[in-house]
């Protein structure tokens, strides 16, 4: 069983996943912070001032004995902008990653007789028998 395991564990696959959780973690915090410290402040100073991270509903008032419960949508807000700005970065990444990827060789041609693919090197469709160049 130790050794199944230590198999599955040095795998290229397990290596590789560890490795993009532990990046995409870092790029978490590295997109929090931009938001959290670099795009709302400003944001609420044009807005009149406004902390984002203090915007909530009041649904019941703080007591000697309890908090107060709210509705924190300032933090939300602050989430789904953190959100669309990891999703964009991602979209970007694949994007670029895909133009630097060779597109695959070609194996076939078209019979003109039938449109049908047939092989490079074929001189006779095999589907209608007609010769081919």
């Amino acid at each position: 069983m130790f050794k199944e395991f230590k198999e599955f564990v040095v795998r290229g696959n397990v290596v590789d996943l560890a490795v993009g959780v532990i990046i995409g973690g870092a790029f978490g915090k590295i997109v929090t912070s931009l938001v959290n410290d670099v795009l709302m402040p400003p944001l609420g100073l044009a807005m009149g001032r406004v902390d984002f991270k203090d915007l909530a509903l009041v649904l019941k008032p703080a007591t000697d004995t309890a908090k107060a419960v709210t509705l924190n949508y300032g933090v939300f807000i602050n989430t789904i902008i953190d959100f669309l700005i990891v999703a964009f970065s991602i979209f970007f990444v694949v994007k670029m990653s895909n133009k630097f990827k060779r597109p695959a060789a070609v194996s076939t041609k078209t019979c003109p007789q039938c449109l049908s693919a047939i092989p490079l090197k074929a001189t006779k469709c095999a589907f209608c028998t007609s010769a081919v160049q």
